[in-house]
């Protein structure tokens, strides 16, 4: 019975890992065009408050959370079965990718005094990768989270959700919100 336990283990981690690579190449791929979707679409406001609408290091942070949490939702149907505290390693994946996009941006910039489009590039597959890469490892232990947990990463997820939306309109006047090539915040209409 030992050695069944020990087969559907390596059974699941493999289908799991194999479906979290699924999900950072979508990942990729979807923040791609997120990047470019709202000169896209002629500015359109709506389009905007799901897509980078400048060059802000917040408005770059969409084009993780949203394929992120769109992958989460979707993946969700594919391996409730298969993994433990999924919810919750979703919510820290996404929060990890964020952390690591912004900390990382901030630090190679404040050190040679200016950004290259080839490390903001690099910044975003990497911010991806291990924000999928600490959602996994989580996913695959055996303690199981509780309801509040559960809770605590919903409002988590919703409270991001909101802050894009709402920043996206009316963001705060400083850097983090600043488009480093106009000088605007948000959408300018």
């Amino acid at each position: 019975m030992e050695e069944i336990q020990k087969i559907w283990k390596k059974i699941k981690t493999s289908k799991l890992l194999q479906i979290e690579i699924g999900v950072i190449i979508f990942c990729l791929f979807f923040g791609t065009i997120l990047h470019f979707l709202y000169s896209w679409t002629g500015e359109s406001a709506f389009v905007g408050s799901f897509s980078a609408v400048n060059e802000s290091v917040w408005e770059h942070l969409k084009l993780s959370f949203y394929p992120m949490l769109i992958a989460a939702i979707v993946e969700f149907f594919f391996v409730r079965e298969i993994t433990n505290n999924y919810i919750e390693a979703k919510t820290i994946g996404i929060f990890g990718s964020i952390c690591i996009t912004t900390v990382t941006f901030f630090t190679y910039t404040g050190i040679i005094g200016t950004n290259f489009l080839l490390i903001d590039i690099l910044i975003f597959i990497l911010s991806i990768i291990l924000g999928e890469w600490i959602a996994y490892k989580i996913m695959k232990k055996e303690e199981q989270s509780t309801l509040l947990t559960k809770i605590l990463s919903g409002i988590i997820v919703g409270f991001l959700l909101i802050c894009f939306i709402v920043c996206t309109y009316c963001p705060p006047e400083v850097n983090f919100f600043k488009d480093y090539i106009t000088g605007n915040y948000g959408i300018q209409k």
